[in-house]
């Protein structure tokens, strides 16, 4: 295992004081052309590497800031971390990713350890935002915060949603359209606010569809939002009567319509003959799944990259920042596992 090279030794090598490599590496300007070169060249030869850490300890804050997911393994999330990284390329801090896995206790122990290596703000969609819960405690200590893919009632925090709501209601209109009279929503769990909206809207549509209360609705709650959960959920459904059976599914998430797709498909059931399906999120994956999966569009890369500029607003205006909600709007995409019909497509907006 190879040594790390110490100032002492730059500052040996070059020549010079522990102060004049400490002022080339943090105030150039203070020291004079040919002795800077000296220690620059005494730093290439010897390769040494700064110890940012110290230094930022030292000064009691890091240059890290941190995003906090449900699934790491959900393809949204990517999408809304890539975004993220973007907005943060040269701001000078890094993106930390931690992955909460839909649980309130690892996230409030991600909190915990975020909050002792003093990172600069977190971006996090919450699987715990009530009174008291960890998160609160963090910005009542003053660490920046920002929801993403969730709205806030919070004066003291900022926020990047979509009206999932309008989502729900979206996936509601077109599969009442279709004719289905008996519909399936599957999801969970509803103590997730993303999964209670959709629901709450797709309901609501259905609902206004008809006199007498539209559709049957059945609701499939799965425990997390996962391929495998929704495989499940879809055997629940397969295995009703076929006079009980939902000819439609309006998945919380597009993993579980995959899965949902996945099993029915396996089962010999026909898309969209048979059953309807149609997912949220619109992941890179609907499009290209055996039979094209009509999703509700959110604008995934927009959401990270919206919410981190709003978290480095803060960080910047020290006290100064004005918290805002941003909302954007969902778009339904039909494809074939809910219509034959052509798509229909338009442009997500944001308004704040």
């Amino acid at each position: 295992m190879g040594t790390t090279t110490s100032i002492k030794e730059v500052a040996r090598h070059a020549g010079v004081s522990l102060g004049t490599v400490s002022n080339v590496l943090n105030r150039p300007d203070t020291v004079s052309a040919p002795t800077r070169q000296r220690v620059l060249d005494a730093i290439s030869a010897l390769g040494y590497v700064r110890n940012d850490s110290a230094r930022q300890l030292r000064a009691g804050r890091s240059r890290q800031i941190a995003i906090v997911v449900l699934d790491v393994a959900n393809p949204f999330f990517t999408d809304v971390v890539r975004g993220a990284e973007a907005a943060a390329e040269g701001s000078g801090v890094m993106v930390v990713v931690c992955n909460s896995a839909e649980d309130a206790g690892r996230e409030r122990r991600h909190l915990e350890l975020l909050e002792e290596q003093r990172v600069r703000g977190v971006l996090i969609t919450p699987v715990d935002d009530t009174p008291g819960s960890r998160l609160e405690q963090l910005i009542q200590r003053g660490t920046p915060v920002v929801l993403v893919d969730r709205g806030s009632g919070w004066p003291n925090r900022c926020s990047v949603a979509v009206d999932d709501v309008l989502g729900g209601r979206l996936a509601g209109a077109h599969l009442a359209e279709q004719g289905h009279a008996r519909i399936a929503f599957v999801g969970g769990p509803f103590s997730i606010q993303q999964v209670s909206d959709r629901h709450k809207g797709f309901a609501a549509s259905l609902r206004a569809t008809a006199a007498g209360g539209g559709p049957e609705l059945t609701v499939v709650r799965t425990p997390n939002l996962t391929v495998a959960s929704g495989r499940v959920a879809a055997g629940q459904i397969a295995d009703l009567p076929k006079v009980d059976r939902p000819t439609a599914v309006f998945c919380a998430n597009d993993l579980l319509a995959l899965g949902v797709l996945q099993e029915m498909t396996q089962r010999g059931l026909r898309i969209p003959q048979d059953v309807a399906i149609v997912g949220y999120d619109d992941i890179e994956f609907a499009a290209a799944a055996a039979v094209p999966l009509s999703s509700v569009r959110q604008p995934r890369e927009q959401l990270g990259r919206t919410a981190t500029q709003l978290l480095l607003e803060e960080i910047e205006q020290d006290g100064r920042h004005e918290h805002r909600h941003v909302v954007f709007q969902p778009e339904l995409v039909v494809r074939d596992s809910s219509s034959r019909r052509s798509a229909r497509r338009g442009r997500a907006t944001g308004s704040r």
